[in-house]
């Protein structure tokens, strides 16, 4: 296994929709085997295939603070359905997300408070989650990983301008930015 560099903010692959997997193998578990040593290595709570560089819909998660117990996979192809976001501005201090691809940030985001998500594991098996709070919130920070979006992206005007601030200030925002866990401490 090895510790993979994380894509930062600006890499296209970032920015675009992944491509369904299609091909189950040795290849796309290693791979998986990957991604779980470079989160746990970040350390992470989840992971998606673009902020490794494979435009791939996947991510693995590790959650340990799940009501129903330690919450740790692989979701490949997966759809998420979400109940309805709450209105109202997000709390500074209970709803903060950061993100691998933005290391060291962190911006409060309004996300729903259930999700359920449906996909397959690396033998191609379906499976289905049913997740709340914390937990559901990592499904839909990976699951928009997959279309594309960084929690960035959605977040409200003001907390949008910190995070260019932010992003301009450490000159990401343009492909080549990578970091990699155990070598750079950017998440310090």
């Amino acid at each position: 296994m090895s510790v993979l560099p994380i894509r930062i903010t600006g890499d296209p692959v970032l920015h675009q929709p992944a491509a369904p997997v299609v091909t189950f193998d040795d290849e796309l578990r290693t791979l998986v085997a990957d991604m779980f040593e470079t989160m746990d290595e970040a350390p992470g709570v989840g992971l998606a295939g673009p902020q490794v560089g494979v435009p791939l819909r996947l991510f693995v998660y590790s959650y340990e603070h799940d009501p129903d117990g330690p919450q740790r996979g692989v979701a490949i192809n997966p759809t998420l359905w979400i109940t309805p976001t709450p209105i109202g501005e997000a709390d500074e201090d209970a709803e903060s997300e950061g993100c691998l691809s933005v290391p060291g940030e962190r911006f409060p985001l309004r996300r729903s408070p259930r999700a359920r998500l449906e996909a397959v594991d690396l033998d191609g098996k379906p499976f289905v989650l049913e997740a709340r709070g914390w937990f559901a919130r990592i499904l839909q920070h990976e699951t928009d990983h997959l279309d594309g979006v960084l929690y960035v992206d959605r977040l409200d005007f003001l907390h949008q301008r910190r995070a260019k601030k932010a992003i301009t200030g450490n000159k990401w925002g343009r492909p080549g930015n990578s970091w990699t866990p155990g070598v750079d401490d950017l998440e310090a």
